[in-house]
C-alpha cells in the first residue's frame, strides 16, 4: 500500500487526508499542533465566491467549481461524522456606504451578470427592506444569494473526524523540519522525533508551508498575513444575511453568534489582538450595522493566513516527483475546501482533476 504522509491538518490537510483515504492509500497528517487549530478555526466562513473575489479568471472559475460542491459536501460529512458544519444559505449582501464603493459594486455586478450569476443591485430602501438592520446611511447593496456559510470550527472538527474515520492516521505536535528527496524523488520527510518514510508528500501547511526545508523552488513564497476578529452575541439574532463591506464583513450564526473582522497586517508570524486592531474591527461593524453596539462581547481573537505575491493558490505538482502541494489559498480556504482535496487526490492517485489548475501550478 502506497504510503502518503500530509504536511498539516488544518481543513486543507484533513479534507486531502479524508478523499485519499477513500481510495485506500495509507495516509499519516503531521501537525505542529492540533488539527485546525490555526487559521482553519480562525477564519469567518464566508463561501463569498462573488462578495470575495475581485475580478474573473481562473481563480474566480475555482471557487464558483467549488462553492458548487458545498451543500452536498456537507451533507456528506454530516452523513459520515455526525458533525454538523454550520451550513447556512444566508446569502451576502455587499453594502455600499458612498458613491465611490456604489460604482464598484455596478462594476463587479455587470461582469458577474454577464457570466450568467445571480447578483442583484438594490438601493438603499431595497437593501433596508432586505436587512431592516443596515445603516440608512448608505448608497445601496449589491445581493449575491448563493454566497453562503460555514462554521469553520465545526468544519475543521468534521474534516478531523473524517480522515480518521476513513483510516488516516495523525501525529499532532510533530513539526516537519524538511522534505528528504533523492535523485529528484520525495522518500519522505524529517521531523523533530525522526524520518518519516513515504511514496508521495502532500504540502498543505497554510501560512507556515514555505519554512520547510528541502522544498523545490516554487512560483512564489506563501507569507503570513494576520487577521484580527470579533466574535459577539446577539440573541435573538437581529440580522440573517452576511453584510460585506470594502472594510471588512459581519457574519451572523443562527444561534446568536456574531463574527466579524477583518484586519489585514503584515507582520510576520504574530498573532496578538491589538486595541488598534479591535477598534477598526469594530468601527467597520458599526458603520454598516449600527444596532451591534449594544451587542455582548465574547471573545477575540487573530489568525495567520497563507498568502502569495500573485493572489493565486499553489495548487498542484511539484518539480520533485511525488511532491504535491495545496496552500496559499489566503482568505478563500475554507471556500476551497472541496475543490482543493478533489484536485489533490486526483493527481496522487494520477488522474486528471475535473477543473483547470494551470494557473495554480506550484
Amino acid at each position: 500500500m502506497e504510503r502518503v504522509v500530509i504536511i498539516g491538518a488544518g481543513v486543507m490537510g484533513c479534507a486531502c487526508a479524508h478523499r485519499l483515504a477513500e481510495t485506500g492509500l495509507a495516509v499519516t497528517l503531521l501537525e505542529k499542533s492540533l488539527p485546525g487549530a490555526e487559521s482553519s478555526a480562525a477564519a469567518a466562513g464566508i463561501l463569498g465566491a462573488q462578495s470575495e473575489v475581485s475580478g474573473p479568471g481562473a481563480f474566480f472559475e475555482l471557487c464558483l467549481a467549488s462553492r458548487a460542491r458545498f451543500r452536498e459536501y456537507a451533507r456528506e460529512l454530516t452523513e459520515l461524522t455526525g458533525v454538523a458544519i454550520g451550513y447556512e444559505d444566508s446569502g451576502v449582501l455587499e453594502v455600499a456606504l458612498d458613491p465611490a464603493e456604489g460604482r464598484l459594486s455596478v462594476a463587479r455586478a455587470e461582469w458577474m451578470l454577464a457570466r450568467g450569476l445571480k447578483v442583484e443591485l438594490l438601493d438603499r430602501e431595497e437593501a433596508r427592506l432586505l436587512e431592516p438592520a443596515l445603516t440608512p446611511h448608505m448608497v445601496g447593496a449589491s445581493y449575491f444569494p448563493d454566497d453562503h456559510q460555514v462554521d469553520p470550527v465545526a468544519l475543521s472538527a468534521a474534516l478531523a473526524a473524517a480522515a480518521a474515520r476513513r483510516g488516516a492516521v495523525f501525529r499532532s505536535g510533530e513539526r516537519v523540519r524538511e522534505l528528504v528527496v533523492a535523485d529528484n524523488r520525495v522518500q519522505g520527510v524529517r521531523t523533530d522525533a525522526g524520518m518519516i518514510l513515504a511514496d508521495r508528500v502532500v504540502v498543505a501547511g497554510g501560512a507556515w508551508s514555505s519554512e520547510i526545508q528541502g522544498l523545490p523552488r516554487l512560483r512564489t513564497v506563501i507569507k503570513p498575513v494576520a487577521g484580527q476578529i470579533i466574535q459577539l452575541e446577539s440573541r435573538p439574532p437581529r440580522f440573517r444575511h452576511v453584510v460585506y463591506g470594502y472594510k471588512g464583513y459581519v457574519v451572523p450564526r443562527a444561534d446568536g453568534r456574531v463574527v466579524m473582522g477583518s484586519t489585514l497586517e503584515d507582520r510576520g508570524f504574530d498573532k496578538a489582538v491589538t486595541l488598534s486592531g479591535l477598534h477598526r474591527v469594530a468601527g467597520m461593524a458599526l458603520e454598516m450595522l449600527p444596532g451591534l453596539a449594544d451587542a455582548r462581547f465574547v471573545t477575540s481573537w487573530s489568525g495567520l493566513r497563507p498568502a502569495t505575491a500573485d493572489g493565486l493558490p499553489l495548487l498542484g505538482a511539484c518539480a520533485v516527483e511525488g511532491l504535491f502541494i495545496a496552500a496559499g489559498h489566503y482568505r478563500n480556504g475554507i471556500l476551497l475546501t472541496p475543490i482543493t482535496a478533489e484536485v489533490v487526490r486526483d493527481l496522487v492517485i494520477g488522474q486528471t482533476p475535473e477543473v483547470s489548475i494551470h494557473d495554480f501550478a506550484p
